[in-house]
């Protein structure tokens, strides 16, 4: 059986400030994707939200970018949307761009990520939501989960994963596209992916085996909300969805990258580097600083495109240590306060309210005459 998970989310309001979303926001959303489940369009669905975000969890038959489904999550955003300025919430709806849909919520705010795919006897699916952050932080975590033989025993160990995989990388600048071979290329795509402002891991495949090679196997929301309204509004919040075991890492190797916090970009105002932090939902509410970085992944179990779950992954004792670090880390760059490299490089401040000050100033700059 084919079936599509779709994972689309936005800011449609935040309670308060940035940190969270509303319960009744939630509750909206519940409702509405309740009526679309009836009426036959979704199979199943779960809502829930990281940081500020509202999440649209929901799987179906219709295939990726169908019209219907992200009908759907459009209108559930807006009447979300109406809901957060009746209760004043804070930025409500400042993910959606437009006031009218256009037969798909690419190109207008939200992020998505979507996968169809032939579902497997046992087919654990992983739905990874980030805050306060940009798509190309998924780079590391994806790269070491599908790529990095320390990490995935099963590269070394599974005959079934030895050909390996092919990255599919978006050049988010030029509006590009490049497939590569991975272990092959393995250092090519290391020089495009480390740069993750700009180069960022699109879709994975596997190469050959047990798996349909056109089917992917793990998808990132690739949208630069900065990009879309030519100015900043917030920032881009990604998510992914990865699919484990049986040919593909475990779940456990999937998970394991983000034992460590590694770096990212965005938290306050979007215009700082600090570390993401892998929590439960329950922890999924950005405070210090508007953050730090946060990371929650749900666990699923397709039954016929029944969602089996979710179990809360990163609400575990065995990320601890992580979360440990991440302050620690936090602790370190905030006494940067305003200097680089907790502050953003200057050409990435290019769309935050930076260029309003040196707009302010620029007058009183003076030629050197040395």
């Amino acid at each position: 059986m084919k079936v599509t998970f779709s994972l689309i989310k936005a800011d449609v309001g935040g309670w308060p400030g940035h940190a969270s979303v509303h319960p009744d926001l939630i509750k909206i959303a519940e409702e509405e994707l309740s009526k679309a489940k009836k009426d036959g369009l979704l199979i199943d669905f779960h809502v829930t939200h990281c940081g500020d975000d509202l999440e649209l969890i929901m799987t179906h038959t219709k295939g990726e970018n169908n019209e219907k489904i992200h009908e759907l999550a459009w209108r559930t955003f807006k009447k979300a949307t109406e809901k957060a300025k009746e209760l004043k919430l804070y930025g409500a709806g400042q993910d959606l761009l437009s006031d009218a849909f256009s037969g798909n919520v690419k190109g207008m705010g939200p992020g998505v990520a979507e996968m169809e795919f032939t579902e497997r006897k046992g087919e654990p699916v992983i739905a990874f939501m980030m805050d306060k952050t940009e798509p190309g932080a998924f780079n590391l975590p994806i790269f070491r989960a599908f790529a990095d033989p320390f990490n995935t025993a099963g590269l070394v160990i599974d005959p079934s994963m030895h050909s390996g995989f092919i990255f599919e990388i978006w050049d988010i600048h030029e509006h590009k596209s490049v497939k590569m071979k991975i272990p092959e290329e393995m250092y090519d795509v290391l020089a495009l992916i480390g740069a993750k402002s700009r180069f960022v891991i699109k879709r994975v495949y596997p190469k050959e085996g047990k798996l349909p090679t056109d089917e992917p196997v793990a998808v990132i929301s690739t949208e630069k909300l900065y990009q879309i309204a030519g100015k900043y509004i917030g920032k881009d919040d990604p998510v992914a969805v990865v699919r484990a075991q049986s040919g593909l890492p475990a779940l456990g190797e999937v998970l394991n990258p983000y034992a460590f916090p590694h770096l990212v970009s965005g938290w306050m105002r979007g215009s700082h580097n600090g570390p993401i932090m892998p929590v439960g939902v329950k922890n999924a509410i950005c405070t210090r600083f508007d953050g730090p970085p946060r990371v929650v992944a749900l666990g699923f179990q397709l039954s016929n495109g029944k969602l089996v779950g979710p179990v809360d992954l990163f609400d575990d004792l065995g990320f601890d240590l992580a979360r440990r670090k991440a302050l620690e880390i936090a602790d370190y760059v905030r006494q940067h306060g305003p200097f680089e490299p907790h502050r953003l490089p200057l050409e990435d401040m290019e769309y935050t309210t930076l260029p309003k000050v040196m707009e302010k100033i620029k007058d009183r700059f003076k030629e050197l005459k040395d």
